[in-house]
């Protein structure tokens, strides 16, 4: 296990299974529940903190940076992120069916720009992600999306800077997307 990037306002939460990955479900499957992740809090003023947020080889991000909102009260804030994956799964929003096209990323990537936001969905209390991240692949091309789930090798460095005011999220009728509500 590593050391707590600092002892007095330093977070470690390591649930990793032996051999380093995280831990298979009784599904087969892998429960992402379970991660490793560094917190810092960098700055706290007026009641609003920035964290940086660090994962390690084997860490899937999305859901570690739910968690990690939730757990810190996190309603309102920007996420900027640099780092690298062994693979990703992106979306592309498809109008036509509503829904995101899934495009599997299987190859080791650098996450060039990472940058979204955390809101809380339909007036309640847990914590929307809204993604967009640009990976540089080694031929020098770029692609990217909404990121949907992704596996850090061999970092991805967060930084998570709270907004003064909460923002929410409501379900769009005609597209059925979480989208940002400036009159909540």
């Amino acid at each position: 296990m590593k050391q707590a990037l600092c002892p007095n306002t330093a977070l470690r939460v390591s649930n990793r299974a032996p051999g380093g990955g995280p831990f298979a479900s009784h599904a087969g499957g892998v429960d992402w529940n379970y991660y490793t992740m560094d917190v810092k809090l960098l700055h706290e003023a007026n009641g609003l903190r920035t964290f940086a947020v660090i994962f390690s080889t084997g860490d899937e991000p999305v859901s570690g940076l739910e968690r990690f909102a939730g757990d810190h009260g996190v309603t309102a804030a920007q996420v900027t992120a640099i780092g690298a994956f062994s693979r990703a799964t992106v979306g592309y929003f498809d109008w036509q069916r509503k829904d995101y096209q899934r495009i599997g990323i299987d190859e080791q990537v650098e996450v060039l720009t990472l940058a979204g936001n955390i809101a809380v969905k339909d007036g309640g209390r847990n914590p929307a992600l809204h993604l967009h991240v640009v990976l540089g692949r080694r031929d020098g091309s770029a692609c990217g999306g909404h990121l949907l789930e992704a596996s850090v090798r061999p970092t991805l460095e967060v930084i998570v800077i709270e907004s003064a005011a909460h923002l929410r999220r409501r379900t769009d009728p005609e597209t059925g997307l979480a989208l940002l509500d400036a009159g909540a």
